[in-house]
């Protein structure tokens, strides 16, 4: 038994003491304890953890001594009984590892609803509050076009961070799907400048970019590599004192496209870098931290540049020294025709001011907020528009009114919009059943405009809709018809 327990075989034990069974540090702890008992004695029980034996092993013991005596009562040695609780304590040691693990998760999850809640409230606050001014206050022109600028920027802020929450799920489910094509990299760092132009400007932080379009074309999605930039940058300018800068250079370095953001911002800290890319990561999470968000844009960054099969490294010589982005992604060997650029794709030729004139449009939705919203943005085009917040209304009016279009949400109650365009596409033709229909829904994943184009609509429009693009939606469906 106790060749077992040291794990060398019993002629290397017996007449051995523990000074040539154990490593010098293990043999004089389990001398002492020996010693302890004799002077004492009295029985004693030991937890000897991580025993390194002479034969290389580390072990964890359970010892109980006693004095032996003599047969006068005197104490001439210690008798034991020893226990290998090895197995034993590497799963406690496991089960606090994975408890202390639960706990950091707990205290994450904790920080992050109450970060996130923060992050919701805030513009909430703003919507609200100015909701109530232009409702119940007699605010003069200038005030009400600061109100309406105030929505629209918060109204932006939500959207934003409910696509930032939801694109995270979809990786992490592994559900994210990219529409890849070959594609200028030039105006798609462009278009997401452009995007975060006015914040800039309202830091008067200069944007400087040198963007070379030999370092082109690369397979991609020309919307998530626009997101990649606009996180990077957007993220640049948040942590860029006033009167800073911010510089985007696209250069082509040994087959690959590098997109460089550096900014002479905050920097990071040494201690942060190695998370910097981790989901809901931040440098300050505290109630008197200087930045907002939810830590939510490298994560995003790092997983879509992965996706498209590149990397992406962060470099900062140290607080208060800017930091700088890389990403590089493969390019394509040969030189393809690349992705319509803005303003070239087919079918978006009808601007936001399309007047929608004569087009009678069935409008389904059992919000009333939402089913008032869209009536009042078409009819302010001159389209004639009907409400419906049933499926079984809108068909009815699809047959008695026959209209141009039908915009239509996807969730109702009783029956669902899809069950609607299934219905509607049965019906003979001068009853309706060839009348074009569009998905506008808070169902927008690709999984979804795929469920929505089977059923039978002719488009999928995924909320918060941009009215120009609603407009002409309707506008080019309905000349088509």
């Amino acid at each position: 038994a106790g060749a077992r327990l040291i794990g060398q075989p019993v002629e290397d034990i017996v007449d051995h003491d523990d000074t040539t069974l154990f490593d010098a540090d293990s043999a004089a702890r389990i001398a002492a304890q020996d010693r302890e008992v004799i002077i004492t004695g009295e029985p004693r029980t030991y937890e000897n953890f991580s025993v390194a034996t002479a034969a290389g092993h580390v072990r964890s013991y359970l010892s109980t001594k006693a004095p032996y005596r003599d047969a006068t009562g005197r104490i001439v040695g210690v008798i034991g009984i020893t226990r290998d609780v090895t197995e034993r304590q590497r799963a406690e040691e496991e089960r606090e590892r994975l408890l202390a693990v639960a706990e950091e998760a707990n205290r994450s999850k904790d920080q992050f609803l109450a970060v996130l809640s923060h992050e919701l409230r805030t513009p909430l606050n703003a919507v609200i509050g100015w909701v109530g001014m232009l409702r119940s206050m007699s605010l003069d022109p200038a005030m009400s076009a600061r109100a309406l600028d105030a929505i629209d920027r918060n109204g932006r802020a939500l959207a934003q961070l409910v696509s930032d929450l939801l694109d995270v799920s979809r990786i992490v489910s592994g559900k994210l799907r990219l529409d890849t094509r070959a594609i200028n990299l030039v105006p798609v760092i462009e278009a997401a400048l452009d995007a975060v132009r006015p914040t800039a400007d309202a830091k008067s932080i200069q944007i400087q970019s040198v963007l070379d379009p030999r370092a082109s074309p690369v397979l991609g999605d020309p919307d998530r590599l626009q997101q990649v930039v606009w996180n990077l940058v957007a993220n640049a300018i948040k942590f860029t004192p006033a009167s800073g800068q911010v510089r985007v250079s696209l250069r082509g370095v040994a087959a690959r496209a590098e997109i460089v953001v550096a900014d002479t911002g905050v920097g990071i800290d040494a201690q942060l870098m190695p998370y910097i890319f981790e989901r809901f990561r931040q440098g300050d999470s505290s109630s008197t931290r200087a930045h907002g968000g939810l830590g939510l844009g490298l994560a995003l960054v790092k997983h879509l540049t992965e996706l498209h099969g590149g990397t992406v490294e962060a470099d900062s010589l140290g607080e208060g020294k800017g930091a700088t982005f890389i990403v590089r992604l493969p390019l394509m060997v040969s030189r393809v025709r690349s992705a319509p650029e803005r303003g070239e794709l087919a079918g978006t030729c009808v601007g936001p001011n399309a007047r929608l004139a004569g087009l009678r449009v069935v409008v389904v939705d059992d919000d009333p907020d939402s089913l008032d919203m869209l009536s009042t943005l078409l009819r302010q085009q001159k389209a004639e528009v009907r409400m419906a917040t049933s499926a079984a209304e809108a068909l009815a009016l699809v047959e008695d009114w026959l209209p141009h279009l039908v915009v239509a949400d996807v969730e109702m109650p009783d029956e669902d919009g899809y069950s609607l365009v299934r219905r509607l596409r049965r019906l003979s033709p001068d009853r309706g059943g060839t009348t074009p229909t569009v998905a506008v829904t808070a169902y927008g994943r690709v999984e979804d405009r795929i469920r929505s184009v089977s059923a039978g609509f002719d488009l999928h429009l995924p909320k918060p809709v941009e009215p120009a693009e609603l407009i002409a939606v309707v506008a080019n469906l309905a000349r088509r018809r």
